[in-house]
């Protein structure tokens, strides 16, 4: 029998042979476990909404977590532009707003705009038109708000949610559910006990002017009301965080939506 001849080309032919067959199974392997981790995704999502409001605890499993979700909780979707609640953006008649993911949809030129300079405070770049809120409810009633947020730190966007309670003025807590901030430092917003300053302050003042703000105490006047302790020896990521809720809950976020729950209110 005669040896194989190992000649540039067999090498080459074989070599593309194996990338070729290593490619199909690590294609069809991200295949099959995309619906895992989309689902992954949206319990780990449903964790964080209904911690910030007190409504979970470890010994949750995934169903129940749904469950509790589904039972508490109302996702709506807001344009931005307006304020007002619509089923869904224009082209999207699949939209499904327990998947939709507002940072996605600002990369998209069709759902989103880019922000100047003057008016991106929260170093997003691009803002998206369309946001999914989310509603607490109790029965009929509506307990809670809890809003998206994100902004950028010192090394890297900081992803969470900020719930307000129904008079759309009292903070009921601020959770990050990801972000690359320094351990120790300004991944501290982790801590729990920087997490148990937000709640009871106070977003507005009687004129409906934004005044909350994240500072060194006794750094200025600020009334304790408005302000939340900056994190101790991350200033860039405290400033970030202000920053955010800045931007989010001013003209260019959340501000004509909740100017529109003023006037209409929140049971709208």
């Amino acid at each position: 029998m005669p040896a194989l001849r190992e000649t540039p080309l067999a090498v080459l032919r074989i070599a593309l042979l194996v990338s070729l067959v290593c490619s199909m199974v690590v294609a069809g392997t991200a295949v099959g476990l995309k619906s895992m981790q989309l689902e992954n995704r949206r319990v780990d999502r449903e964790r964080h909404l209904l911690a910030i409001v007190g409504l979970h605890d470890r010994a949750l499993s995934a169903t129940e977590v749904g469950e509790r979700f589904r039972e508490r909780i109302t996702p709506r979707l807001v344009d931005l532009n307006t304020g007002a609640y619509i089923a869904s953006p224009p082209g999207h008649d699949n939209f499904d707003p327990l998947t939709w993911e507002g940072a996605r949809a600002a990369t998209d030129p069709a759902l989103s705009r880019a922000l100047s300079r003057s008016e991106d405070i929260a170093g997003i770049q691009r803002r998206e038109r369309y946001a999914v809120v989310y509603k607490l409810m109790k029965g009929e009633r509506v307990e809670a708000l809890i809003l998206p947020v994100r902004g950028y730190g010192l090394w890297s966007t900081l992803y969470g949610f900020l719930a307000v309670d129904a008079d759309l003025n009292t903070v009921l807590g601020l959770r990050f559910y990801q972000h690359a901030e320094t351990p120790g430092l300004g991944g501290e917003v982790d801590n729990p006990r920087w997490k148990a300053l937000w709640p009871g302050k106070h977003l507005f003042d009687s004129d409906g002017q934004l005044k909350l703000r994240v500072g060194k105490a006794g750094s200025d006047n600020q009334d304790s009301r408005w302000r939340v302790d900056a994190l101790a020896g991350a200033t860039l990521t405290s400033n970030g965080v202000n920053n955010m809720i800045r931007f989010w809950l001013g003209p260019q976020g959340y501000g004509p939506y909740l100017k529109r729950l003023r006037q209409e209110g929140v049971e709208s």
